[in-house]
């Protein structure tokens, strides 16, 4: 018999079971008093995770049809933003932008680096206050295991007369963001990532300021309209434009009750140990990490430096039929070069133990020089100490 599968991709990730459960309950009509009151829990629930008194709409798409959404409402032809670019998901939400028509510039930073704000800083000195309609920024850069932090960017972006739109598809409700107090206009998550439930559904946290921009935008926009979906959601009320993902709508809200229950600095303090010990084993049996300064090291995802004579299709064939475990590699030019780990959401410690376990094993028999369990009882005592 095959045994148990074990989701360690950076999204999507395990559903937990009663949230899966949740999801079969029996179909309702999107105009329903049941859906309404539906998406009334979902949208109190998420107001919690995102840190936010705005709304927070609901879009039945990817986590990248929220980030097109996002300046499809703001920006104009022409307008003139600021790209943070720390990888391939910063790179795609600056292409989005140009797809549009917008005038991007790309301020690029080593892959496996964070956002430098004095850089920003002399930026946004050189070309002063309003030059920027609004600063693009990824919260999580996923494909290089790199956390960039708001708090200073969105103190800049004020300063300097820009909305701040934030990528935090992979980051939300795993790693610390506060939207309204770090002054983030949009941000931009999925449910399918650390929120834990199936993909379908892209959630929008969205400031008043960037509701003005909404009225001075000329960019064409109806299903990703932000007015006519924050119309639904307060007037109707509690209603969405088009019709929703309903069962990704009862997992999410009991994903969002067991968040509430177990409280967010729980949350946030789980996924930092989950990356402490899969990264200090990785490190224990000789792999270098991408990221290898803990303050700026995601706590979702970890990308590990494959070593030379190993080839990573290999890698990931023999995990996935030897052990029934996914994992991923990178994209661009770390094609090959590294592979990632997820360890969001719903990851446990036996989760991280039979990756851990198994990359061993796979890796000692493709020849890498490792004592099999070393990482084990390097991830082991991490566990102990910090519940200790």
């Amino acid at each position: 018999m095959k045994n148990k599968r074990t989701m360690m991709l950076p999204g999507p990730v395990d559903v937990p079971h009663q949230a899966l459960l949740a999801s079969a309950q029996k179909m309702i009509g999107h105009r329903t008093s049941d859906c309404e009151d539906l998406v009334a829990e979902v949208s109190e629930g998420l107001k919690y995770v995102f840190q936010t008194e705005n709304d927070v709409l609901v879009l039945t798409c990817s986590g990248t049809g929220g980030l097109e959404a996002t300046l499809a409402n703001t920006l104009s032809k022409g307008d003139k933003v600021l790209s943070l670019c720390t990888g391939a998901f910063g790179e795609r939400f600056a292409t989005i932008a140009e797809r549009y028509g917008i005038e991007v510039e790309r301020m690029n930073f080593t892959w496996g680096e964070a956002v430098n704000a004095d850089r920003v800083e002399e930026k946004l000195k050189e070309v002063g206050k309003g030059y920027f309609k609004a600063i693009l920024m990824t919260h999580n850069e996923t494909s290089t295991g790199i956390v960039n932090h708001p708090k200073p960017l969105g103190k800049l972006a004020k300063e300097y007369g820009a909305l701040l739109f934030i990528d935090a598809v992979s980051s939300l409700a795993g790693i610390e963001l506060k939207t309204d107090k770090w002054k983030a206009d949009v941000v931009v998550a999925s449910t399918q990532k650390a929120l834990m439930s199936p993909p379908g559904l892209a959630l929008v946290s969205v400031s008043p300021a960037a509701m003005k921009a909404r009225e001075e935008s000329d960019l064409p926009k109806f299903y990703w309209d932000f007015k006519r979906a924050k119309r639904f959601l307060n007037e109707r009320p509690n209603q969405t434009p088009s019709t929703p993902a309903i069962t990704t709508l009862y997992a999410l809200r009991e994903v969002l009750k067991e968040i509430k229950e177990e409280g967010l600095g729980e949350v946030f303090d789980r996924h930092k140990i989950m990356a402490k010990a899969f990264r200090s084993a990785m490190k224990k049996i000789g792999l270098g990490l991408l990221v290898d300064n803990e303050d700026e090291a995601s706590k979702t995802v970890t990308a590990v430096e494959l070593p030379k004579e190993i080839k990573f299709s290999t890698l990931k064939e023999r995990l996935l039929e030897e052990h029934n475990l996914y994992i991923t590699g990178s994209k661009g030019h770390l094609k090959g070069k590294v592979f990632r780990v997820g360890h969001m959401g719903n990851t446990t410690k036996s989760d991280i133990l039979t990756t851990i376990s198994a990359l061993e094993i796979v890796l000692k028999d493709e020849g890498l020089d490792l004592e099999l369990g070393s990482g084990i009882k390097a991830a082991q005592e991490i566990f102990y100490k910090e519940e200790r």
